[in-house]
């Protein structure tokens, strides 16, 4: 039976949640203390109706300080330009794409956040009832796994092989390979691949924080649809509702449309040329800044790194001198990579 455990990493500047199923990372929840709470899945909010397009049965919404959204609408309850409607956000605004939100009902007053979104502790408590919460240093330790884990592409396959996810503007595309997978009936191991990759695409599809059109290039030839789709809609079950499958086609691919529901982990964490951001490697900077220090309690450390780190970072030294006092200091250096830093005794 499968298991699933919870972790809080409470960190400077951010708060990161963990779930793990079979003590292999399933979901990230990352919040950064600079998000806008008004477009959080979850989050409730009075907004003003800007304008309406029947043609894409789609009405833009004013959520208030600048924050927008669209509401989709079905053609017996197009909303009126200029109303205030009460709404729920239930897709997270993505890379050029505006937030989605749910119609509740009629509103009033000015746009503004009615009900803030569920916290990371209450979708962790949501996600496992039954799990103890971890925190610490066990915590930090399964957030910086699953970091790692959500940002690479190629994954292995228990048993043998590999799987490449890999997503674009229009779908998430995801390759699997025998690789070094052995056995003496190729039709069995193919068989045996799918299914397990079935399995794990679910699990990293989850943590990735992907969904939209999904297209699987299954191995081998001749598949059992039957067990493909029956092992699919298991797979994707915690994903409803939302989630629709194809059979498999006549090019050996099966395809899926899951529900967007969360901002993909790969936006979050990076830039739009997929190298992590400058605020992402502020948050690894700073997590290096407070392991130190606790490990040599008194002593004045320099962190060393480029420029545009030490910028990102700076704010976030700020809020760690606060908690473990004014110790630490940041010196930018041009010469250096942005991925390399150190940290040292000043």
């Amino acid at each position: 039976m499968s298991e699933r455990r919870i972790y809080l990493d409470r960190g400077i500047g951010e708060t990161r949640g963990v779930v793990t199923l079979d003590d292999r990372p399933e979901r990230l929840i990352l919040r950064r203390d600079d998000d806008d709470p008004r477009l959080t899945l979850g989050a409730r909010l009075a907004a003003r109706v800007e304008s309406v397009e029947p043609a894409l049965a789609t009405a833009f919404l004013d959520l208030g300080g600048g924050a927008e959204a669209i509401l989709p609408f079905k053609s017996d309850s197009r909303p009126t330009r200029g109303v205030t409607v009460e709404v729920e956000i239930r897709g997270e605004p993505r890379r050029g794409k505006l937030a989605v939100a749910r119609l509740i009902g009629p509103g009033e007053g000015a746009p503004r956040l009615l009900e803030p979104a569920p916290s990371v502790v209450d979708i962790l408590r949501a996600s496992a009832r039954e799990a103890e919460l971890v925190e610490g240093r066990e915590a930090r330790q399964a957030a910086d796994e699953a970091e790692a884990e959500a940002l690479d592409v190629l994954h292995p396959l228990p048993g043998g092989g590999t799987l490449a996810i890999e997503p674009t503007r229009a779908l998430t595309a995801i390759d699997i390979d025998l690789g070094e997978r052995k056995g003496a009936d190729a039709k069995r191991v193919a068989r045996q691949a799918n299914l397990a990759a079935l399995k794990e695409s679910a699990r990293l599809l989850r943590l990735k924080g992907l969904g939209g059109i999904v297209v699987v290039d299954l191995v081998g030839r001749g598949h059992d649809g039957n067990a493909l789709m029956a092992a699919a809609r298991a797979a994707f079950g915690p994903d409803n509702p939302g989630v629709a499958i194809g059979p498999v086609g006549r090019f050996g691919t099966m395809e899926f449309s899951l529900p967007r529901r969360t901002r993909p982990v790969l936006e979050q964490l990076c830039r739009e040329d997929g190298a992590l951001s400058d605020r992402t490697l502020a948050q690894r900077l700073v997590r290096r800044l407070q392991a130190e220090g606790k490990a040599e309690p008194g002593a004045r450390l320099t962190a060393t790194c480029a420029p545009d780190v030490a910028a990102a970072v700076a704010p976030l030294v700020s809020e760690l001198a606060a908690r473990m006092g004014a110790r630490f200091t940041v010196a930018a250096d041009p010469r250096r990579r942005r991925e390399r830093f150190e940290v040292a005794r000043a």
